[in-house]
C-alpha cells in the first residue's frame, strides 16, 4: 500500500506524544512492507510576519493542499493519513486528497475538531460548551493559548471547514479510545466512519520484581491532578516514596506544598523514562480532565508495571480496575492514599503488573498495530470506492 502521512509538528519534538505516534506508525508501515512518504512541517514563529502567514495557513494553506494534490497523483498514493493540521497544514489537503483520489484517514489524538485547546477544558475544569456548536464560545473564552486572535483563526478554520464538507468527506476516523470515539459522535461525526485503533508501544524488558517507588510522569498543570497526590501522601505516613517527573506552570506551587515521601524530578531526556518507569510500583495518573488515551499507560503495561487512575475520560476503559491497577475517583486523596497502600503487598504488585504485561501482549504490540491500522486502511479504500461510485465529490 502506498501511504502519506501528514503531520503539523510540534514544536515540543520528542517530547510530543503525536509527533512519536507519527514517527513510529511510519517506521511501523514501512516494515510491513508499505510505501510511506510523509509531509510534516513545523510552524515558524521567529516574528510577527510568521504569526500572520500561521494564522492564514491555518484556515487554508493552499501550498499544503497543492503539494498534497500533486504528490497523490504523481506517486499513486492510495491512502492519505492526516494526524495534526493545525498550524501549518488546515484541513485544506485533505480536500485535495480526495479530489486527487486517495482514501483519506484522520486520527483523533484529542478533541479539536470540537475544542479550540483540544481537550475539553477551560480555568482547569471540563468544559463542553463547543460541542455539537459553532466554537465561538472558545473565541469569547480566549481558549486557545489565551489569543482571542488565534481563537478566531482556528474558529473560522473549523466553520469553515465544516461548512464547506472537507471533514464529512473524509473517509475514516481513527479515534485512539472509544471515550474520544463517542465524543465524536455526539459533536456530529458518522458513526459509520470513526473506528478506534489505540497506539501501539514497542517491546521493552519487563519490570523485575514488584517495584520501587510510585510515579507521576507528565505536566505539572491543574487539570493533572498532583496536587491529589500530594493530599494524599500528606494522611499520614507516606505509602511508600512518589517519584515526580515533568515540569509545568504548577511546579513551584507543589513544589512548596509537598509532604515528606515526595521527591521532584523535573523534566528529564526522553531516552531516560523508560528506565525510570521500569522501576516504578505503579504509575499514577490523579487527572481531573477528559484524558483521551494517555501513551504512558500502554507504556507501562509494555513494562509490566500496573496504573492507579482516575474515573473520567478514557481512563477507565484504559485500566482494567483490580487487574492491571485500580481506577480511582477524582479528587479523592484518601481513596489514592488507600490504593497506593494496597500496591505495598509485593504479591499484589506483581501480580497487577504481570496482568499489565499480558494486556500489552493482546491488544499493544507493534504486531497488533499493523493489523489494526492495515485494516482500517482498507476500510477507508472500501468507503472511498462507494463514496465513487455515489458521484460525491
Amino acid at each position: 500500500m502506498r501511504v502519506l502521512l501528514l503531520h503539523s509538528r510540534y514544536l515540543s519534538g520528542s517530547a510530543s506524544g503525536e509527533n512519536r505516534v507519527v514517527e513510529e506508525e511510519a517506521a511501523l508501515l514501512r516494515s510491513g512492507g508499505h510505501q510511506v512518504w510523509c509531509c510534516s512541517p513545523e510552524p515558524r514563529v521567529e516574528g510577527p510576519l510568521d504569526r500572520v502567514r500561521s494564522g492564514a495557513s491555518a484556515i487554508w494553506s493552499a501550498r499544503a493542499a497543492m503539494t498534497v494534490g500533486r504528490l497523490v497523483e504523481r506517486e499513486r498514493i492510495d491512502v492519505v493519513h492526516a494526524h495534526n493540521l493545525f498550524p501549518t497544514l488546515s484541513p485544506a489537503p485533505l480536500r485535495a486528497a480526495h479530489d486527487a483520489g486517495a482514501a483519506t484517514i484522520m486520527t483523533l489524538h484529542n478533541f479539536r475538531l470540537m475544542c479550540l485547546p483540544a481537550n475539553l477544558l477551560r480555568e482547569g475544569r471540563v468544559c463542553e460548551d463547543c460541542v455539537g456548536h459553532v466554537p465561538w464560545r472558545g473565541v469569547q473564552h480566549r481558549c486557545y493559548r489565551g489569543s482571542a486572535i488565534g481563537s478566531a483563526v482556528l474558529a473560522t478554520s473549523l466553520t469553515l471547514h465544516r461548512a464547506l464538507g472537507t471533514f464529512g468527506g473524509v473517509s475514516r476516523y481513527l479515534a485512539v479510545s472509544e471515550f474520544v470515539r463517542r465524543k465524536h459522535v455526539e459533536a456530529g461525526v458518522d458513526p459509520s466512519r470513526i473506528g478506534v485503533k489505540p497506539n501501539f508501544v514497542w517491546p521493552v524488558p519487563s519490570r523485575e520484581g514488584p517495584g520501587t517507588y510510585f510515579l507521576f510522569l507528565g505536566r505539572l498543570a491543574e487539570e493533572k491532578g498532583v496536587d491529589t497526590l500530594l493530599q494524599a501522601w500528606a494522611l499520614g505516613p507516606p505509602p511508600g516514596t512518589l517519584v515526580i517527573v515533568g515540569d509545568g506552570p504548577q511546579a513551584g506551587a507543589l513544589r512548596a506544598i509537598a509532604p515528606r515521601g515526595v521527591e521532584f524530578r523535573g523534566q528529564v531526556p526522553a531516552d531516560e523514562v523508560p528506565a525510570i518507569l521500569a522501576s516504578a510500583r505503579a504509575l499514577m495518573i490523579p487527572s481531573r480532565w477528559y484524558e483521551a488515551a494517555p501513551r504512558s499507560v500502554t507504556e507501562a503495561y509494555a513494562t509490566g508495571v500496573p496504573v492507579l487512575a482516575s474515573d473520567i475520560g478514557a481512563l477507565p476503559e484504559a485500566v482494567q480496575d483490580g487487574t492491571t491497577g485500580y481506577v480511582i475517583p477524582v479528587d479523592d486523596p484518601a481513596a489514592w492514599e488507600q490504593a497506593a497502600r494496597r500496591l505495598n503487598d509485593d504479591v499484589e504488585s506483581q501480580r497487577l503488573g504481570g496482568e499489565a504485561r499480558r494486556l500489552w501482549s493482546e491488544r499493544f504490540t507493534p504486531e497488533r498495530g499493523l493489523e489494526a491500522l492495515v485494516a482500517h486502511y482498507e476500510a477507508a479504500l472500501a468507503t472511498r470506492h462507494t463514496d465513487r461510485l455515489r458521484g460525491d465529490r
